[in-house]
């Protein structure tokens, strides 16, 4: 009976040791080079929300501010947080060069440091998806906003793109155990799981953004180097380990590329949501 007891227990991550790890994962390379590029998702989202001037926005690792500069264009009253202060820098260069007024705020996704029901808007694209405590931080995001207000994220799917570099990586360099996949937070099981009894509504909208790179070997030396996840676990893999999981990626992207120039156009579907309060 003991070693059935001991064989079905299940070890709880380790989850400070973890976000320790992630946070020198995303503090290597240079994040925000990658991050710029994908702004047109957070104008998106913004739209979506049916933002208002003059409202309070929270963006929940919001990396070198996509969403924040975003809502910032939009009259909104903007606090950007992230728990890697190198890419908040990134993101006061961004506004300081836009003359938008920002705030800037060290926080943790899954313990953030606001009082409950605090802004109008708690958003995040391709942030807090990565926090490893999922149901803590899909909790909190429903905590600081107020009764009425809007939740919107825009995540990965799991069969797009970007969630089957993440599947490619893992089978290289498997993640912590017990630690889910952050593509989840692209699945509506997952959204009904952690919101469906909280908030009023969500609408869910599938969308695709177009990854524009002059090659295969392009996106990847560009990803290999300024790309945190990507570039640890070339690190981790060594010589013969990394050429490995170069070829995986490029077929994968070979696979998903509808340019016919010699470029790449890879189309990454993501969900776009919108949580009523």
């Amino acid at each position: 009976m003991t070693t059935a007891i001991l064989a079905t227990t299940r070890v709880s991550p380790d989850y400070t040791a973890i976000k320790t790890k992630q946070k020198a994962t995303w503090g290597s390379g240079d994040y925000g080079r990658i991050g710029v590029t994908l702004q047109i998702t957070g104008e998106a989202l913004c739209e979506a929300m049916d933002i208002r001037s003059g409202q309070s926005v929270l963006d929940v690792a919001a990396g070198n501010g996509n969403v924040s500069l975003a809502a910032a264009r939009r009259f909104c009253k903007v606090v950007s947080t992230d728990y890697v202060p190198s890419l908040l820098d990134q993101s006061r260069v961004r506004a300081a060069a836009e003359n938008l007024a920002l705030d800037h705020q060290e926080a943790d996704a899954e313990a953030l440091p606001f009082a409950n029901a605090s802004f109008d808007n708690v958003v995040s694209t391709f942030g807090v998806m990565f926090a490893p405590n999922q149901g803590k931080a899909a909790a909190e995001l429903v905590r600081v906003c107020k009764k009425g207000g809007k939740i919107g994220l825009a995540n990965w799917t799991p069969d797009g793109f970007v969630g089957q570099i993440f599947k490619t990586v893992g089978r290289h360099v498997p993640p912590p155990p017990g630690v889910s996949s952050p593509a989840a937070w692209g699945t509506e099981a997952f959204l009904q799981e952690h919101f469906g009894s909280r908030v009023s509504k969500f609408d869910v909208t599938l969308r695709q953004f177009n990854f524009r790179y002059h090659s295969p070997e392009h996106w990847l030396d560009i990803f290999s180097t300024y790309y945190g996840p990507l570039l640890k676990a070339f690190e981790a893999l060594g010589e013969a380990g990394g050429k490995s999981l170069r070829q995986d990626v490029e077929r994968l992207i070979e696979r998903h590329n509808r340019a016919t120039d010699g470029t790449i156009v890879v189309p990454s579907d993501y969900l776009e949501i919108v949580i009523s309060r």
